[in-house]
C-alpha cells in the first residue's frame, strides 16, 4: 500500500494515512475484505510512531471503511453506498470550495463558473 506522508503537509499525519486509504477504497484500488497492513508493520513502512497508525485505524473504524478484528487484523469492510456518496460529496465540496474562492479572487461571476462547472460535468 503506497502512502506518502508529508511534514509540512499541514495536516496531521494520522488524517493523511486516514484520507489516502479512504480514496484508495473510494476508488476501487482496495476492495471489500482486502487486508490492511497491522498497525505496527504499517508504523514501521512509513517511520511513524504505532499510535499514529492506530488512531488512523480506529477513525477509518469509526467511519465504517474498515473492521478490525483482534488477532486478526483490520479489512477493508462492506461499502456502504450512502457513506460512499456522502464521502465523495465531502470531497467536491472541499475542491468546489477552493474554486469558488478562486474565482472570487479573479473576478468570475457566479454565473460564469455555474456555466464552466456544466461544461465540464459534460465533457464540453
Amino acid at each position: 500500500m503506497d502512502i506518502i506522508i508529508s511534514n509540512s503537509a499541514g495536516k496531521p499525519i494520522y488524517e493523511q494515512i486516514t484520507s489516502q486509504i479512504k480514496e484508495m477504497i473510494m476508488n476501487g484500488t482496495l476492495k471489500e475484505g482486502d487486508a490492511l497492513p497491522s498497525m505496527r508493520n504499517l508504523a514501521k513502512q512509513l517511520r511513524i510512531s504505532i499510535i499514529t497508525t492506530k488512531r488512523a485505524y480506529e477513525e477509518l473504524e469509526h467511519d465504517g471503511f474498515i473492521e478490525s478484528f483482534t488477532g486478526k487484523g483490520s479489512f477493508v469492510s462492506r461499502q456502504n453506498q450512502e457513506l460512499m456518496k456522502e464521502e465523495g460529496l465531502k470531497q467536491i465540496e472541499e475542491y468546489l470550495t477552493l474554486a469558488a474562492e478562486k474565482a472570487k479572487i479573479c473576478g468570475v461571476e457566479i454565473q460564469e463558473l455555474t456555466e464552466l462547472l456544466t461544461m465540464i460535468y459534460r465533457g464540453e
